[in-house]
C-alpha cells in the first residue's frame, strides 16, 4: 500500500483501492496512537467518500475521523461513529499489517 513512514499520527491518510466483496472499492489508511488503521472510504450515513481534500480524514483537533460532507465523526481506532447523522454506526474496517517498513492490505484477513 505505502511506506509506513508515510502515515503519521493524526496527519494525512493514504488512499488505496481495495477489493470488497468482489468489487473494487476506495479505501484509506491512517495512523492513530502509533497503530495503522484502514477502512473503506465510505461514510456510514450514505455512501460518499469521507475526505474532501485527498487524504484529509481527521478533524481540526486531529482526534477523530470526519466525513467532510455530513460532519459525522468516528473513532480512528474502531471506526465507531460518535456523532452526526449515523451515530452508533461504524466504518467498514479493513485488515492491514506493517512489515519491513511497509503497510500491506490483507484482503482475506479479519481486522482486529
Amino acid at each position: 500500500m505505502c511506506p509506513a513512514e508515510a502515515l503519521r499520527n493524526g496527519e494525512l491518510g493514504v488512499r488505496f483501492q481495495a477489493e470488497w466483496r468482489g468489487v473494487p472499492a476506495p479505501a484509506f489508511a491512517v495512523r492513530w496512537e502509533g497503530r495503522v488503521h484502514a477502512y473503506l472510504n465510505e461514510c456510514a450515513h450514505i455512501p460518499v467518500e469521507l475526505d474532501f481534500n485527498e487524504g484529509d480524514f481527521f478533524d481540526l483537533s486531529r482526534s477523530y475521523l470526519i466525513c467532510a460532507t455530513h460532519g459525522a465523526y468516528y473513532r480512528p481506532d474502531s471506526g465507531y461513529c460518535l456523532g452526526g447523522p449515523c451515530k452508533g454506526a461504524r466504518l467498514t474496517k479493513l485488515a492491514v499489517v506493517v512489515e519491513a517498513g511497509m503497510v500491506y492490505f490483507l484482503p482475506d484477513a479479519i481486522p482486529d
